[in-house]
């Protein structure tokens, strides 16, 4: 008989656990897994959209995941481990031009400069691009936004990437500034943040240049999905970039320093001054767009730059890899 009340007390309990799962579901509440780039400051809306519950008010249930780095991110929205990937539109455009048919298509644009910045191992008051000939200079990886932009800026200052300077691409994603502050022979490294502001913090480089400012306006970073995942859930689509845009409106209306105490939460290891500090460096050159719309003027110059960096071959319609409506 015992035997019997305890097999019934547990078959309840599991009913209950069971009912309030599908709860959950029923309330409406869609999981989505959004893989990013990177996990950075760069990236302020966006985190602000999870801190200030956005994505829950549009009733998304949000889970983030990062890739380090434009390839893996690409690689898991393909194979779908990922809904919805975060990254740089040029892995869009090479997916698109090696004749992926359920290619990923961009939705929502959220940078409007680069966020890297040129890091010398000694300080310059004066810098100017020339002095980076004959130099060994930590750069980023072949094909992508950071070491492309470099590239760009470079032929801007008739500077050829490829004899006036030496430009390691050999280093992982992230471990950039591990790998300057441990190796002398570098001259200078192009940083993320917090990669930049730490090497200054601990004496072992100095910010002389902003990409992001001597390149100009350029759609560095944007958000993408695979086609058929915004053909099934056109409302997915929809929710997800209102919440977007209104991370992007908080950080367009608000200081520095109400940004940094708002996203604080997702950078525990680095306290409040400095991530005001980078916040400040990133509202201040205009990083990011007033609004999600990708242009076709964005888009075109994109594929400019990798057509001159010798990454793309000929231009992709705007039409087939950016959601226009």
């Amino acid at each position: 008989m015992k035997k019997r009340i305890c097999c019934f007390i547990l078959a309840f309990i599991l009913i209950a656990i069971c009912q309030a799962g599908c709860g959950k579901k029923d309330n409406g509440m869609k999981k989505v897994v959004l893989n990013e780039v990177a996990h950075s400051i760069f990236y302020a809306p966006q985190y602000v959209a999870i801190e200030m519950g956005y994505f829950k008010d549009a009733g998304i249930d949000l889970v983030l995941e990062t890739g380090f780095g434009a390839d893996k991110t690409m690689t898991a929205l393909i194979s779908g481990n990922a809904d919805i990937g975060f990254m740089g539109s040029e892995s869009t455009i090479y997916a698109y031009a090696e004749g992926s048919k359920d290619y990923a298509v961009n939705f929502a644009g959220l940078t409007q400069r680069a966020g890297n910045f040129l890091v010398a191992r000694e300080k310059i008051d004066n810098f100017s691009w020339d002095m980076v000939k004959g130099k060994n200079v930590l750069g980023g990886r072949k094909g992508g936004m950071p070491q492309m932009v470099l590239e760009y800026i470079l032929k801007a200052n008739n500077i050829d990437p490829a004899s006036d300077l030496s430009i390691d691409q050999s280093v992982d994603f992230g471990l950039t500034a591990g790998a300057f502050s441990g190796n002398t022979e570098y001259d200078f490294t192009v940083e993320f943040e917090p990669g930049a502001t730490s090497l200054e913090k601990e004496g072992k480089g100095y910010v002389v240049a902003s990409l992001g400012v001597d390149s100009g306006y350029v759609p560095y970073t944007a958000y993408s999905a695979k086609k058929s995942y915004i053909e099934k859930n056109p409302e997915i689509i929809k929710d997800f970039t209102s919440a977007i845009q209104k991370g992007l409106d908080y950080v367009n209306s608000h200081s520095s320093a109400e940004i940094a105490k708002v996203i604080a939460p997702q950078f525990e290891d680095t306290d409040i001054d400095t991530i005001t500090t980078i916040v400040e460096r990133y509202k201040s050159q205009d990083t990011w767009k007033k609004d999600t719309v990708f242009t076709r003027e964005s888009f075109e110059l994109l594929e400019d730059i990798l057509i001159e960096a010798g990454e793309l071959k000929e231009k992709v319609p705007y039409e087939d890899l950016v959601k226009v409506d």
